[in-house]
Order: C-alpha cells, then sequence, then structure tokens
C-alpha cells in the first residue's frame, strides 16, 4: 500500500491534483482542559482534528500530522485547511467521501466549514444495501471495522491496538503503523464508494441516488445540528425536576394509603403490583400482553379505571392516581432526569445523536438523548419545551411542514376532493368532518357550530390513520387513548365507511398498494426507498395484516422524510452565506434553529423556500411550512405569510 505522510502543502496538491472523487477521514484529539474525559475525542467542543487522511485511488492514501506532540507536523496547519476547503471541502467538482459524513462535518463545521455537495456518506450507503435477501444492514452492521472484513477480507488494527492507550496526537506521524492506521480509513472509505455505486448500479440503481442526493447531505446537515446543540434552562429544569420528586412522593403516599405496602415501583408495574390488581382485588382481565399474559400498561389503566367506576367505584381513585404517577414519572424520568443527564458542561447544551436512517420508512430516529419524543407544542403539561432556550439577542426559528403526510396521501391516491382542498389553501380536516357526517362544508368549519370540535377530533384522527389501513377498532382505540372520546364501534365503523365513500380514489390506491406488495414482498417512497415486507404472503393474519399496513405507510411516511431531507441538502447549499443561522434541531416534520432576533424575517424566507420547494417533478400538490419564533422552543409566536 503506498501510504505517506505528507509534510509539505505541495505534495497534498501533487496527490489531489485531477481528483474527482476524494476519501477523506479525521483524526481528533482531545485539547488539554479534557483529556481526563472519557470519550473527549469525540467532541468537536473538547477536541480538535489531529490530523486528515486523503486517498484519491486504491491502495494509496496521503496523512497530514496538524497536532501531534511528538513527531514533526505540516507547517501552517491552519493554511493547510483553508487549501483543503477551497480544494476540497467546498469544491462543488469533487466528490467528497467518507464514512460517517456527520462526525467530519462536526469537526469542519467547528472550523466554520460547510462540506458542500456532491459528498458522499459510506455509512449511510451501507445501510441502503442488502446484508441478506431482504434485509438491510443497520447501524450496528456498518461499521468500518465490520464492513471491511466481510467486503475486503482485510483485518483493520483497531483504535485500542494503534494508540496502547494513548491519544493520536501522542503518536509519532512519520511512524509507518501511525500512518497506515490513519490513511486505511480514508481508503476503505473509497473503496466502498466504488463498491456500494457497483452494487447499487446493479441491484439498486434508486438507492444509489438516494445516498448521493438526499442521505449524505443530510449527513452533512446532522453534523450542523450535533455541533449547535440545545441551549437548555437549567435552573428551570433543576426547579421543575424538584417539583416532580414531591409529586411522585405525594402520589406514592396516597397510593399506599389506599393499597398499603404493596411495591408498586418507579412505574406502577411490578408483578406484587399485578398481583394484588388481579389476584388480590380480582378485577377482571381487560387486555393481556403479546405472551397472554395480564397487561398493566397505561392502556390498561385506562380500562380498568372505566370498569371501576360502573363496578367497584372505591377503586376509581386508584387507578386516577396510577396514572398520575405514571406521567409524573415519565416527565422526570425521560424529560427532566433524562435531559439534565445528557447537557454537555462544556457548552450547556444538549447535543443528541441524531440518526437519519434510524427508521424503515427513512425517517429520523434520535439516542442520547432521543429527542424525537420531545413532547408536542399541544402536549407539554410542564413546559420541557420552554426549557429549550435561545441565548441573549438570539431567538429560536421554527418551520414545520403543515400536513405532509397528508398532502403526500393526496398525491399518491389522487383523489380529487383531496387535491382540490389542497390546492385551494382549504381546511382539510372540515373537509373530513364534512364528509364523515353529511353535513355542509361551511357546517363543517363553522367553530361555533354544535359537535364542532368532537366531530374535527375524529376527522384528523381519520386523516392520520386512514392512509395506514385504519380499522374500525383501532379509530375507536385510538380516539379513546388519544383523544377522551367513547365512541361505539359501529358508529367508527360508519365513519370509516363514510370516509372512504366520501374519497372513492384512498380504497381504490390502497388495494393497489397492497396488491402491488404482495407480488413484489416490498413497498418503497416515490424516489425509492425500498422496504422489504416478507411477511405480506404470510398465513399468520397478524404478520400480513401488520405488513399490509406497512405497505401502505411506507410510500406516504418514506416520501415524506425524503421531502424533508431534500430541503436540507438544499439548506446545506445556501448556509454558508448565512453564517448566523445555526441548525439546532429536526423533530417530527419541523426544523429549528438559533439565530439574532433581527435575522428573523430574512431566515424564515430562506427556509421556507427550501422546504417548499417542489422535491420532484411529479409532486403537484402544494407544500406548506409554518414559521413560528420565540425566545425559547416553548414560547414560539407564529409569523403571518402572505402567499
Amino acid at each position: 500500500m503506498s501510504y505517506t505522510c505528507a509534510l509539505s502543502l505541495k505534495k497534498i496538491k501533487d496527490y489531489l491534483a485531477g481528483a474527482a472523487v476524494v476519501g477523506f477521514d479525521f483524526e481528533t484529539s482531545p485539547v488539554e482542559e479534557y483529556r481526563s474525559e472519557e470519550r473527549a475525542a469525540l467532541d468537536a467542543h473538547k477536541a480538535s482534528i489531529t490530523g486528515v487522511s486523503l486517498s484519491v485511488s486504491e491502495d494509496s492514501g496521503i496523512y497530514i500530522p496538524l497536532r501531534h506532540q511528538t513527531g514533526r507536523n505540516i507547517q501552517k496547519p491552519e493554511a493547510v485547511m483553508d487549501y483543503l476547503r477551497q480544494a476540497v471541502f467546498e469544491n462543488a467538482t469533487v466528490v467528497k467521501v467518507a464514512h460517517n459524513l456527520a462526525f467530519e462535518s462536526m469537526f469542519l463545521y467547528a472550523l466554520r466549514v460547510i462540506v458542500q455537495p456532491p459528498c458522499y456518506d459510506t455509512i449511510a450507503a451501507a445501510q441502503l444495501t442488502l446484508k441478506s435477501g431482504t434485509a438491510f444492514r443497520g447501524l450496528s452492521d456498518s461499521g468500518l471495522k465490520t464492513l471491511v472484513p466481510q467486503l475486503f477480507h482485510v483485518e483493520l488494527p483497531d483504535f485500542e491496538t494503534v494508540t496502547g492507550g494513548r491519544f493520536f496526537d501522542e503518536l509519532n506521524p512519520q511512524d509507518q503503523e501511525t500512518v497506515r492506521y490513519a490513511c486505511a480509513d480514508s481508503d476503505y472509505a473509497l473503496r466502498l464508494y466504488h463498491l456500494f455505486n457497483g452494487w447499487f448500479d446493479q441491484y439498486l440503481p434508486r438507492h444509489r441516488r438516494i445516498v448521493e442526493q438526499i442521505e449524505s447531505p443530510t449527513a452533512v446537515y446532522c453534523g450542523l445540528m450535533r455541533y449547535n446543540g440545545l441551549l437548555m434552562d437549567r435552573a428551570a429544569m433543576e426547579a421543575k425536576q424538584a417539583e416532580a420528586e414531591q409529586r411522585l412522593s405525594e402520589i406514592r403516599a396516597e397510593i399506599a394509603f389506599l393499597i398499603g405496602d404493596v411495591e408498586i415501583g418507579a412505574n406502577a408495574s411490578t408483578s406484587v403490583f399485578k398481583s394484588y390488581l388481579y389476584k388480590d382485588l380480582g378485577l377482571p382481565v381487560v387486555k393481556t400482553t403479546a405472551k397472554y399474559q395480564e397487561a398493566a400498561d397505561d392502556e390498561t389503566m385506562i380500562l380498568l379505571a372505566d370498569w371501576c367506576r360502573e363496578n367497584r367505584p372505591e377503586l376509581t381513585r386508584l387507578f386516577e392516581l396510577v396514572q398520575e404517577y405514571r406521567r409524573w414519572g415519565k416527565i422526570k424520568g425521560t424529560y427532566l432526569d433524562g435531559y439534565l443527564r445528557h447537557i454537555n458542561h462544556a457548552t450547556g447544551r444538549i447535543h443528541p445523536d441524531l440518526m437519519p436512517l434510524g427508521t424503515e420508512t427513512g425517517r429520523f430516529a434520535a439516542r442520547n438523548p432521543n429527542m424525537q419524543n420531545c413532547p408536542r407544542k399541544d402536549n407539554d403539561p410542564i413546559g420541557i419545551r420552554s426549557m429549550i432556550v435561545a441565548p441573549k439577542g438570539c431567538v429560536l426559528l421554527s418551520l414545520d411542514f403543515s400536513q405532509i403526510e397528508l398532502r403526500v396521501g393526496a398525491f399518491y391516491c389522487r383523489d380529487e376532493k383531496m387535491l382540490q382542498t389542497y390546492r385551494s389553501g382549504g381546511d382539510i380536516h372540515a373537509q373530513t368532518t364534512s364528509v364523515i357526517y353529511h353535513i355542509p362544508f361551511e357546517q363543517a368549519a363553522d367553530k361555533s357550530a354544535e359537535h364542532y370540535k368532537e366531530r374535527r377530533t375524529i376527522a384528523k384522527n381519520c386523516n392520520f390513520g386512514v392512509f395506514f389501513g385504519l380499522f374500525p377498532k383501532g379509530l375507536q382505540r385510538t380516539l379513546k387513548f388519544k383523544a377522551g372520546l367513547d365512541t361505539p364501534l359501529a358508529e367508527c365503523e360508519k365513519i370509516i365507511a363514510n370516509l372512504k365513500a366520501g374519497y372513492p380514489q384512498l380504497s381504490l390506491w390502497q388495494d393497489v398498494v397492497k396488491r402491488q406488495a404482495k407480488v413484489r414482498r416490498y413497498s418503497e417512497t416515490w424516489l425509492g426507498r425500498r422496504r422489504y415486507l416478507p411477511g405480506i404472503v404470510s398465513d399468520d393474519w397478524g404478520k400480513k395484516s401488520f405488513a399490509e399496513r406497512c405497505a401502505m405507510n411506507t410510500p406516504i411516511q418514506g416520501t415524506a422524510a425524503d421531502i424533508l431531507k431534500l430541503a436540507l441538502g438544499r439548506l446545506i447549499v445556501e448556509l454558508p452565506d448565512y453564517p448566523w443561522l445555526r441548525p439546532l434541531l429536526q423533530i417530527h416534520d419541523e426544523l429549528v434553529f438559533e439565530l439574532p432576533a433581527d435575522k428573523v424575517e430574512e431566515s424564515a424566507a430562506l427556509i421556507r423556500s427550501c422546504m417548499e420547494a417542489q422535491p420532484f417533478p411529479e409532486f403537484d400538490v402544494p407544500i406548506v411550512a409554518e414559521a413560528a419564533f420565540g425566545p425559547s422552543f416553548g414560547e414560539l409566536a407564529e409569523m403571518e405569510v402572505v402567499r
């Protein structure tokens, strides 16, 4: 292998001359203040780039030492990085290839460099290739040290073996093992680029486009969000944490007064408590688990409370307390203890891991912490969102796709009534209320009309569920446990029948999708993101039914995810001209930014233009992004837009 150490700018320029595709990788080490902290080398607020490796062809690479504490470093590392910024990272004629592009993008963003397309994330490509007949690789299957032995039959040395417990900047950059370790990462990233593209071209050509045009720019955007993080009001969180502890203690005492010394645990779901309910109290089993044991989840508690109101009223208070206990337990454990645990003491911010391929439909997932489960703005009882704040002189700006999945659904099923509603800027929930209750649209939209709120709630749940094969029992359960409405099953059956009759193309589209999926054994988005569904031909009704729902869910939810990610790619291109606009978070169909208070109008216009752009030529339904801004995520004022 031709791996060498580059100690002059001329050698770097000569190596890169004429290269159209460049693999690159960073070695990082903590700055002095954080050298005793575990994993600090992976945090761009606590570490710096020790060296850069580049590869332009198989079996070749150069390593550029920037900040080693021993051996020789290149002269003027800042000038070298500035050259690489122009020649590689921001060069629109060079394909930039990295394995885990979000990581490199985060460290470059710390230097105020935003990687520009074309770029290629081989860890995203790995997750869009098959590891078996119908199973795509997961994130855990996609590490470089896992892929290289599998695909190239070469064992790469691990970091611990090479460093011997030292940081990378303590290694001698002229040592051949140091150079070999660093260059192998960029060399094999480049090899994976060619290997995966060859595989895509032969087996799944549309996945190559998804990697190149959607997932790789998204990886860059994730690096920016990871670096910026979310500023938290720690004092408010700690005050609310104390309040939650006090409330939990009070509820535990009240429960103990009712049931004695029965141990309920942290979530009122211990086997002792279940035994007390079903054996000591003799309550009916209203729901069972997948293993046919007595259930004790939130839905069960609601059902038991309903039963007790009729049959054992003296026990009703117990189940109200259990539900309250669990609600406060989740608030404290997930949103207060959990979020506080992840505040970075170097920044005062939470920097979650965002995984753009964390779900089978292409929607984001998150961890450390899971910000995707941050309460929605209409269901935030203690103001968690208000604890995500802007620094002094700045505001938070949120842009949220309006009903993007319903718009995608209307695009797919081609129902004229749905399409016309969106094209005219109408109210789809009022339209559905009109359809399922056979009342004039004007009455359905009239907020002062009798039953307006209840009917609209039902219409909303129908709209968000019917594209995914909502059954009457499912609608009944959704209305019961999410909206608090007791709707007879017969009425739910009638509602769904009326909905399908009112939107006739919907049922036709669903039938076609299920038939196609049964023949193909997969479903896909408009741009070709595929999801295999072997269960769709199962003799097990449950597996088959689930696969059919996935067949309908994937085109809509997955295409909506693709539309959002395409918007991120447009933003990546624009952001270098807006250095004060800082991406913070993606959550559901919403993007959140931090910016100076006097830049709101300009920023909202830019982001809206990126989000509302036609995602692909065939898409003929208007896309609407609603903007709001304020001092915290929980105090956002909507911005009026003249269209």
